[in-house]
């Protein structure tokens, strides 16, 4: 993809995300709307997926949302992507967890976010954070399916530069945290572990940084183990600039590294409100990383199961997860708008006294699209994270 193409894509969406500021009007009736009759849930299983029924359309209403979001395809085992699934799963997000063991048969990878690993001096580390491994969970998940690996995320916690420049300059340091690390997934049971550690170094010390994880890649495989490793998207949000992770990192770490979990979400941000996902960029960021196609099975295209809820007034915003997005649903029935280029629905609402408010939140139509560009380029998913999203988008899986 060449500069100009870039440029292109940047300054189009640019223009996608700041017009309904400029543009968008409220009708008359939105203050009226919350005294109207409570809206019906489906509380039952459905013996049709989500496609069967019609539901996967560029103009839902709100009220068949509300009406149909927990009623998912009772066929759970069915899967309709075939390349690998990872489902992130908060501590602080319970829904996640029950999530993982309804659906595991359509996970290959749940990456629980339960670890972290602090330097305690030369050649000690310390694993925090075990206190949120839930054994019996892990269990009930594997029951589910046989075939699903368990790969906590682990951060880097607390490291200053000079611990990151002590671990890089020794060999020995190396070595004990890829045995230490191998060691902790064979106590616990673990199945490898999701790396969250490039973007804490910016730039810098890359050459290092990946030493470091190919030798711990390396330890981890020998022990029929997995690392996978999140990557921030390969064309910075709103630029036409390559990001912090780019081919040439790529094509360093592809063959050690069994996953690559691309953050292809959070591309807006409030003082730049719009999309969190446009699918322009999201299809740029998988083809700069791997122009060739050498490696794409190992990439997993990152689905926010999350949405962002801006404000007009002082550029604010923050995340919206599925209940808040049903009760948003419910209060201002407000007519959701698809947006062809981004390939995302969002619409608006006005808080009293809180002025104009847009929300842009996945819906089946826009998962399946994102669905349908993974296959077509070739790569997976990783999806942020379970406990989210509508318990009917998994019918797409």
């Amino acid at each position: 993809m060449g500069k100009n193409t870039m440029r292109l894509l940047c300054t189009s969406l640019s223009l996608t995300m700041i017009c309904w500021l400029a543009e968008g009007t409220l009708s008359k009736t939105d203050a009226k709307k919350g005294a109207t009759k409570k809206l019906e849930e489906k509380m039952l299983h459905s013996d049709k997926n989500v496609q069967d029924r019609g539901l996967v359309v560029v103009d839902p209403k709100a009220k068949d949302i509300i009406l149909e979001h927990r009623s998912y395809c009772s066929k759970i085992k069915e899967r309709h992507f075939s390349g690998d699934v990872l489902g992130y799963i908060t501590p602080w997000n319970s829904h996640g967890y029950d999530i993982a063991k309804i659906f595991g048969n359509k996970f290959t990878l749940i990456s629980p976010v339960w670890l972290q690993v602090k330097r305690r001096g030369k050649e000690r580390f310390q694993f925090t954070g075990l206190h949120d491994a839930d054994k019996g969970w892990m269990k009930d998940v594997r029951r589910t399916s046989k075939n699903i690996k368990i790969v906590p995320r682990i951060l880097f916690d607390g490291w200053t530069y000079e611990d990151f420049e002590s671990v890089f300059g020794s060999e020995d340091e190396i070595e004990e945290l890829s045995k230490n690390m191998v060691l902790l997934a064979k106590n616990e049971n673990f199945d490898g572990f999701v790396v969250e550690v490039w973007s804490q170094l910016g730039n810098q010390k890359q050459t290092e940084l990946i030493h470091l994880l190919v030798h711990l890649s390396e330890a981890l495989r020998e022990a029929q183990l997995k690392l996978i490793l999140v990557i921030p998207p390969a064309v910075a949000a709103g630029t036409n600039q390559p990001g912090m992770f780019t081919n040439k990192e790529f094509n360093q770490l592809a063959s050690a590294i069994d996953s690559f979990s691309l953050m292809t979400y959070d591309y807006s941000t409030p003082q730049r409100p719009g999309p969190n996902s446009p699918l322009p960029w999201v299809r740029a960021c998988v083809q700069v990383l791997d122009p060739d196609s050498k490696w794409r099975n190992k990439i997993l295209l990152g689905l926010n199961f999350y949405g962002m809820d801006y404000s007009a007034l002082g550029a604010s915003g923050e995340p919206i997860l599925g209940s808040r997005y049903i009760e948003t649903l419910k209060e201002h029935k407000p007519k959701i708008v698809w947006d062809e280029q981004i390939a995302e629905h969002y619409f608006e609402y006005k808080k009293n006294k809180g002025g104009k408010h847009a929300v842009f939140y996945p819906t089946l139509k826009s998962i399946q699209l994102r669905l349908e560009l993974a296959k077509e380029l070739g790569t997976g998913i990783s999806i942020w994270e379970l406990g989210q999203g509508l318990d009917y988008f998994y019918d797409l899986l």
